[in-house]
């Protein structure tokens, strides 16, 4: 099926260039689109000359009925978005009825994301994930570029795949610093880059630390799948870090080539890892 024939997506746009990436997609194989733009999440000039409203977070009420005015049928989610306070949000009828229902789920990231996902399929719309249309962002297995892991950093990885894995599974984060076998940092709310700049400050002498980065068990992935791109590789080279670690399959990578060669550059290793879950 053609892009044109496929029916009318409607790109709910967090920050970062991802809903740029989708917004190009679409444009090239033809789809018909229509942005639904966060506003103070997404980035205006990433957004450009796309159709597209804009609203606060806490609009949905608003949001359901532009989309249904746009026509869409199909949702895609992406780009990351802060949670912001109940105050912040000053939610609209629909959007208080909403967190009034779920209660207790909004406190943790995937029962939220689930339930974000069940409230839109029950307007009628159906979610998919963004690597159903930006599939060549899925991390591969192996080296991104020519560095690789040698055996400290081998065993750095393992012991970060089992803090990640550990974290995942109480809803906490999806990353973990890790430097000659010591936890230098986990990520909670702060995120990726956070994390990344605070194990910077509690570095140890010697090799550096590894960044492991992993979807949780049991992850709604067609929202909130983990991401890298030039961004963290400079992160991670500010913070003395000696690479990344990524999941294979479930980890978008932005700007594969651009990540390759500035790793090339920069000296540190991007390599997809398997986790317990592909080997079993």
């Amino acid at each position: 099926m053609v892009g044109e024939d496929l029916p009318k997506l409607g790109i709910v746009a967090g920050g970062g260039a991802l809903p740029g990436l989708v917004i190009a997609a679409c444009r090239t194989s033809g789809r018909r689109f229509h942005v639904l733009a966060l506003t103070g999440h997404a980035d205006p000039q990433v957004i450009g000359d796309a159709p597209a409203d804009w609203i606060r977070l806490g609009e949905a009420g608003h949001g359901f009925a532009l989309l249904r005015e746009a026509g869409v049928e199909d949702l895609v989610m992406i780009g990351p978005v802060r949670r912001p306070s109940l105050g912040e949000l000053a939610p609209d009828w629909r959007t208080a009825r909403f967190f009034a229902r779920v209660g207790l789920k909004a406190l943790g990231d995937d029962g939220l994301l689930r339930a974000v996902i069940a409230e839109m399929e029950g307007e009628g719309f159906r979610v998919i994930g963004v690597d159903a249309i930006l599939d060549t962002l899925l991390a591969p297995l192996g080296a991104l570029g020519r560095i690789v892991p040698d055996d400290q950093a081998d065993s750095d990885i393992q012991r970060g795949l089992a803090v990640a894995t550990g974290l995942g599974a109480l809803d906490v984060g999806q990353a973990v610093v890790v430097q000659q076998g010591i936890v230098l940092g986990v990520e909670a709310v702060e995120g990726t880059d956070a994390l990344i700049r605070r194990a910077g400050e509690v570095r140890r002498q010697g090799a550096g630390g590894v960044l492991v980065k992993i979807s949780k068990p049991g992850q709604e992935r067609r929202i909130d799948l983990p991401t890298i791109g030039v961004a963290t590789l400079h992160a991670a080279a500010d913070a003395g870090l000696r690479g990344i670690a990524i999941e294979a399959g479930r980890t978008l990578v932005v700007g594969r080539d651009e990540v390759a060669a500035l790793a090339d550059s920069l000296g540190l290793f991007v390599v997809g890892i398997e986790t317990v879950r592909d080997r079993t």
